[in-house]
């Protein structure tokens, strides 16, 4: 069973080839080497994965090389964490849609935006320059409640 480990703590202008190099001593061992990049000016995100044939030789680079300084910048290597799916993603097909409106289903990106991900609706804050129309309005809903 192969192992990933994550190199973090690098330099932006680390090259991918001085990234490979830095494992070429473990090349028997190893299943990949991926250096992460940014998709639009190409430079290095700081972080990468090497992928290990056997959890001994995981562990053996991960004591030999975390705190190696590379670029005047002491590495940090360890065993990858598994990729955890996002909040709600299943393989379902009826999880990409959104709840039935008016009896019609639309789809919607899976993705959510940083600010739905961050604030419950209980947490959320109404815009101050509407706060007193809006207080203005529960009352008047919580009046026609009681007397219905």
């Amino acid at each position: 069973m192969s192992i990933r480990l994550y190199v973090g703590n690098l330099s932006r202008d680390l090259q991918r080839q001085d990234f490979e190099n830095l494992f070429v001593a473990y090349n028997d061992d190893l299943v990949s080497v991926k250096l992460i990049a940014d998709k639009k000016t190409g430079k290095c995100r700081g972080f990468g994965f090497v992928t290990v044939k056997t959890e001994e030789k995981a562990d053996e680079i991960v004591t030999q090389l975390n705190g190696y300084l590379l670029e005047e910048t002491p590495l940090k290597i360890e065993k990858a964490l598994p990729r955890a799916k996002a909040e709600g993603e299943s393989e379902d097909q009826e999880a990409n849609q959104a709840p039935a409106v008016n009896g019609k289903r639309s789809k919607t990106n899976s993705r959510k935006s940083p600010s739905a991900e961050q604030s419950s609706p209980a947490v959320v804050q109404p815009d101050p320059r509407w706060a007193d129309k809006l207080e203005q309005l529960k009352a008047m809903l919580a009046a026609q409640a009681t007397s219905s």
